[in-house]
């Protein structure tokens, strides 16, 4: 057996070791490794691939821009599988007119306030614990709640309560993954805010799904 080792610290890069010592370049802390003013990221939320980009915030999110208006903001130990892709909302094209063509960008004008253009959007906000499956898709102003589940390939808008299973194109909602109460509670408790020592103290109950020991932890 091992020796144990230390949980990774939150501005690792890679918090992930090989058998030889190497890190794994696959696997990244977030909030180290992306510096854009957008994005708003939490501690020891992590995205996986397998093949490792240069830029991994234009890889996740790759309409979300220095001077976007809106943000992507996603909390902490959040998990984000191979292939998730967030498309931010300067993404858009107007959709009221009778074209959704953006004239605005490609010349005849200065681009601000010009009527091809949509208004901004709003905030693509991700809670806390939240596992986003391969290749899913996080569509612009999507808030999903703490907790949530997302499955491989879905296709996610609008607003996803906390603790839900969601899955299909369009993403659904399958079903909560406890009972009304129970999110409640584990909502007000919010594991995700102590510090790392004392959530380590209480991975069985958390992971475990031991409300009565989380609560006395």
């Amino acid at each position: 057996m091992p020796d144990a080792r230390p949980f990774a610290r939150p501005d690792a890069a890679h918090p992930v070791p090989m058998p030889d010592g190497s890190a794994h370049p696959g696997t990244v802390f977030l909030k180290p490794v992306i510096d854009h003013p957008r994005w708003e990221l939490g501690d020891y939320t992590y995205a996986s691939a397998h093949h490792p980009p240069a830029d991994w915030a234009a890889q996740l999110a790759p309409y979300l821009f220095d001077f976007s208006p809106e943000r992507l903001v996603i909390g902490r130990f959040c998990q984000i599988a191979d292939g998730a892709l967030f498309v931010t909302a300067s993404a858009n094209h107007r959709r009221d007119g009778f074209s959704t063509y953006p004239f605005a960008i490609f010349g005849g004008g200065p681009v601000d306030g010009r009527p091809s253009m949509p208004g901004p959007g709003r905030d693509t906000v991700v809670g806390h614990d939240v596992w986003i499956g391969t290749r899913a898709t996080i569509l612009p102003g999507a808030r999903i709640g703490s907790g949530t589940i997302i499955g491989a390939g879905a296709v996610v808008g609008g607003e996803i309560p906390p603790y839900s299973l969601v899955a299909g194109n369009p993403g659904r909602v399958i079903r909560p993954r406890f009972d009304a109460a129970t999110v409640a509670r584990l909502l007000e408790i919010g594991w995700w805010d102590w510090s790392i020592d004392r959530i380590l103290a209480a991975e069985a109950a958390i992971c475990g799904g031991d409300l009565a020991a989380l609560e006395a932890a």
